[in-house]
């Protein structure tokens, strides 16, 4: 960690905290006078920010007034260009300006602090080696969305400017097929009047469509949650299988992508009541009967080591050639294992 920095807030400073940091810094010419107000924003809600001698503060919209001493932790920094390493990648396709890589659970998509190596980014750079064409003028790969480190799937990488660009309009304009497979704790019934109930959800035609605007949680910064006013965030659900001897406990649902925010489907299936199983953050074991799994089943439901999710499907026009292209990506062994033990436990008529 860098050292800390402390500033006290001078007469006429706004009376809101990300603001009056950032102008009581860009006053000053020491260490933190380049700190933008984006990146104070997100130092406040990492919790990197607290009242000289008190309180860390994790709201940016926080009041304060002229004469308050603050101080700022902001964290070691990552090195500006990642390394190479010769980490095995599963490449599902590539050519000269993209690369679509079937990630493993586990693995981090871009150095950050406390994951600076050993990550996609890191294996990219070896991998592709001289067939970067740059992105920005630097060699590196240009990542235009991202997984959970413990989600595994498709992702695509930019190896050109032009695939660069090219993608990040298409995401922008949700002009990319994203489809996820998922399994879940009970099974999303479109016809279930509770799930009816729930404000922005809505069911179609073989499906359940759960509309759900997406940002920090109030109280706990590192969540996300599903918070009137944030970014707006639609997640079409549907149950492919059921399992459960009298009554679904679990179900293998398949999820599809209007919107792309930080932790979406993980956040919106909590939201209606079905986290993921293995979700460590959104969703906790639940009780289940011996009448409905048999133990090895209510074993591997209850200790799957992370989210269930899977990203399995990805289809987009090149943005170069222009052709239509889609790929898949089956099931990794773990999910594949828990399926396997939930399977004989089928719910009847299922």
């Amino acid at each position: 960690m860098q050292d800390p920095l402390h500033i006290t807030l001078p007469d006429g400073c706004d009376s809101r905290l990300d603001k009056a940091l950032a102008a009581a810094l860009a006053a000053t010419d020491g260490e933190g006078a380049g700190l933008s107000r984006s990146r104070l924003r997100a130092l406040i809600e990492e919790g990197a920010v607290a009242r000289a001698g008190g309180e860390t503060v994790t709201e940016p919209k926080t009041k304060v007034k002229p004469g308050e001493s603050w101080v700022i932790r902001p964290p070691a920094p990552v090195a500006a260009e990642p390394e190479p390493e010769a980490i095995p990648l599963d490449i599902v396709f590539e050519d000269a300006d993209l690369v679509v890589v079937n990630k493993p659970a586990g693995m981090v998509v871009h150095p950050a602090p406390g994951a600076e190596r050993g990550t996609l980014v890191n294996a990219l750079l070896h991998h592709c080696g001289d067939s970067l064409s740059g992105i920005g003028g630097v060699l590196r790969p240009g990542i235009v969305h991202r997984i959970d480190k413990d989600t595994s799937g498709l992702l695509v990488v930019a190896k050109s400017d032009a695939a660069h660009q090219g993608l990040a309009a298409l995401f922008a304009a949700h002009d990319i097929e994203r489809s996820y497979q998922a399994v879940c704790q009970g099974a999303p019934d479109r016809g279930d009047p509770r799930l009816l109930g729930l404000e922005g959800v809505t069911p179609e035609e073989g499906w359940l469509r759960i509309e759900g605007d997406i940002d920090r949680h109030r109280s706990d910064r590192k969540r996300m949650a599903v918070v009137p006013g944030g970014r707006h965030a639609v997640t079409r659900v549907r149950v492919l299988e059921r399992f459960g001897a009298t009554r679904a406990v679990a179900a293998l649902v398949e999820c599809r992508l209007e919107t792309g925010r930080t932790h979406q489907i993980r956040v919106h299936l909590a939201h209606v009541g079905h986290p993921l199983a293995g979700d460590p953050v959104y969703g906790r074991p639940r009780a289940v009967s011996a009448r409905d799994l048999d133990p090895e089943a209510a074993a591997a439901l209850r200790g799957f080591p992370r989210q269930a999710l899977h990203a399995a499907s990805l289809g987009f026009v090149h943005p170069v050639s222009g052709e239509r292209v889609a790929f898949r990506a089956d099931l990794p062994a773990d999910m594949d294992h828990l399926l396997a033990s939930l399977r004989r436990n089928h719910t009847p008529g299922a």
